[in-house]
C-alpha cells in the first residue's frame, strides 16, 4: 500500500511541475533518481549484483547511464534518423509537395465538416510518411488550414481536426511500432501489417466520425453563446502557403523508406535484410541524388544536407532525451512497487483477462501520455510492463500491446502541454485549452474503438 501511495504522490508531483511548464525531462529525471533513492533505502537496490558499482548513490545513476547508452545505441539511434530524414525532406520542399499533392482532392469538397473528417484522414495517412507531429500539423495549418477556413470553419474546430491528424502512431518508422515489435518479437513490417492495420482502420473511421458530428456540435454551441463566429480569422492564398514546395515527383521522396521496409521485409522478400536506419539512409541518397539532377546546383543542394543532422540534433533534444528521462521515472517507479502491486490486484481479480488487464494498463498509458505530453516517452517508459502483464493473467502479447501502444498516441492529443496542441493553437490563435475541449471526446471515442477492435481482431 506504501508503494501505491508512493506512486501516486511522484505522479501528482511530476504533474503539477509539467503543467507549471518546468522543463520536463530534468522533472521526470530528478523525479525517477529520488524514487530510485528511496527504493534503495526500503531495501531495494537499484541494479543487480552482476551490474553494480558497489556503491549505492553511484548505482542510482549508473540506472540512467545504462538507459542512455541502450536507447542511443538502438533506438534513440532510429528515432535521430528519422528526425534527420524529416528536417531533410523539409528543406528540399519534398514534404510540402506530398502535402500538396494530397490537398488537391479535398480543394473539390464543399461541405466544410465533410472536409474536416476527410482532412483528418488524408493527414492520418501522411503521417506514415511524416510522423513528427508537430511537423505535420506545421505544414497542414500551412496548406490545408485557410482552405478549411475558407469553408467557413471557424479556427478551433480546424485547428482542433489538425491537431489531431497524427494521434495514432502507425507504420515502419513509429519509434513506439518499433519498441512493440520488440516486445512481441517481431519485425516492425510484421506489427504494423498484421497488428495495427486491423486496429487502426476501425479506430480512424470513428475518429473521422467523431470529428463531424462533435466539431459541428461544438461550433453550433460556441456561435449561439458569442464565443466564435462561423468567419473568424482571414483566409490565406493557398499557392502562398504552399511557396516552397518542390517540383511533383518529390512528393515520392517521403515515402521512400516505407517503401523499401515494406519491399524488404519477410512480408514480401525476406532475401534481403533491411534496417530502418539503412533505408532511411538509402532514402537520403535518392533524395539528394533527385535534389541534384532537379536543381543542378551542387553548393545548394549540398548545403540544404546540413538539415539532416540539424534535425538529428533536434530530436534528441525534444524526444530521446525524454524517452530516456521518463524510462528511468517509471524505474523508479517500477522499483517502488506501487504498479507492480496494482497489477497483480488486477490480475487476481476472479475472472481477470484481457478486458481488465487492458483496462490497467492503458489507464497508466493515458495517464502518463497527458502528464508527459509525451506518447512516445509514455510508451517506452511503461513497455517493459507489458510481457509481465500479459503472462500474468494467461493471455497473448499481441491483443495487449496494440492497443496500449495505440493508446499513448490518442492519449497524447488529449493534453495541453504536447507540442502539437500548442504549436497549432498559437498559429490558429486559439487557446490550447479550447483545442484539447474539443479533442478530448473524439479521442475518447477513438481509445474506445481501439480496445474494441483489439478484443475483435487481435
Amino acid at each position: 500500500m506504501f508503494g501505491i501511495i508512493l506512486t501516486v504522490a511522484a505522479v501528482v508531483a511530476v504533474s503539477w511541475f509539467v503543467v507549471k511548464n518546468h522543463y520536463p525531462q530534468i522533472v521526470l529525471l530528478v523525479a525517477g533518481l529520488a524514487l530510485l533513492a528511496l527504493a534503495s533505502a526500503a531495501g531495494t537496490p537499484p541494479l543487480d549484483a552482476k551490474h553494480t558499482t558497489h556503491f549505492l548513490g553511484f548505482d542510482v545513476v549508473q540506472v540512467m547511464s545504462n538507459l542512455m547508452s541502450s536507447r542511443l545505441a538502438g533506438l534513440g539511434l532510429n528515432i535521430m534518423a528519422i528526425g534527420g530524414f524529416a528536417t531533410y525532406m523539409e528543406r528540399i520542399g519534398a514534404s510540402k509537395a506530398l502535402v500538396k499533392l494530397c490537398v488537391k482532392p479535398l480543394q473539390a469538397i464543399r461541405s466544410p465538416y465533410l472536409l474536416l473528417a476527410l482532412t483528418y484522414v488524408v493527414g492520418q495517412f501522411i503521417a506514415l510518411f511524416i510522423n513528427s507531429a508537430v511537423g505535420l500539423g506545421l505544414l497542414l495549418m500551412a496548406s490545408v488550414y485557410p482552405l478549411l477556413i475558407a469553408l467557413g470553419v471557424t479556427r478551433v474546430a480546424a485547428a482542433s481536426v489538425i491537431a489531431t491528424t497524427c494521434c495514432l502512431d502507425l507504420g515502419p518508422s513509429s519509434s513506439n511500432a518499433m519498441r512493440a515489435a520488440e516486445l512481441v518479437k517481431t519485425d516492425v513490417v510484421s506489427y504494423f501489417i498484421h497488428g495495427q492495420i486491423p486496429v487502426a482502420l476501425c479506430t480512424v473511421a470513428v475518429v473521422a466520425a467523431m470529428h463531424f458530428f462533435m466539431q459541428r456540435w461544438f461550433d453550433k454551441r460556441d456561435i449561439a453563446s458569442g464565443r466564435c463566429t462561423a468567419q473568424d480569422t482571414t483566409p490565406e492564398d493557398l499557392s502562398k502557403a504552399m511557396e516552397g514546395a518542390g517540383p511533383v515527383h518529390y512528393a515520392i521522396l517521403p515515402m521512400l523508406p516505407l517503401v523499401l521496409l515494406i519491399v524488404f521485409s519477410p512480408m514480401v522478400y525476406a532475401g534481403v535484410k533491411l534496417s530502418l536506419v539503412t533505408a532511411i539512409f538509402v532514402s537520403l541518397v535518392a533524395a539528394l541524388l533527385t535534389d541534384l539532377l532537379t536543381r543542378r546546383a551542387l553548393r545548394d543542394v549540398l548545403d540544404a544536407t546540413k538539415a539532416i543532422f540539424e534535425g538529428m540534433g533536434k530530436v534528441f533534444i525534444s524526444t530521446v532525451s525524454l524517452i530516456i528521462c521518463a524510462e528511468t521515472f517509471a524505474t523508479g517507479l517500477t522499483k517502488i512497487g506501487g504498479i507492480n502491486t496494482m497489477l497483480h490486484a488486477a490480475a487476481g481479480l476472479e475472472g481477470a483477462g484481457l478486458p481488465v488487464m487492458l483496462t490497467v494498463m492503458m489507464g497508466i498509458m493515458i495517464l502518463a501520455s497527458v502528464v508527459t505530453g509525451s506518447g512516445n516517452a509514455a510508451f517506452f517508459a511503461f513497455s517493459p510492463l507489458l510481457p509481465d502483464a500479459a503472462a500474468s493473467v494467461g493471455v497473448p502479447l499481441l491483443p495487449l500491446v496494440v492497443p496500449v501502444q495505440l493508446a499513448a498516441g490518442l492519449a497524447r492529443t488529449m493534453s495541453p502541454i504536447v507540442g502539437v496542441v500548442i504549436a497549432v493553437s498559437g498559429i490558429s490563435g486559439v487557446t490550447p485549452f479550447d483545442i484539447v475541449r474539443r479533442t478530448t471526446p473524439v479521442m475518447i471515442a477513438g481509445l474506445i474503438m481501439t480496445v474494441v477492435s483489439s478484443l475483435v481482431f487481435l
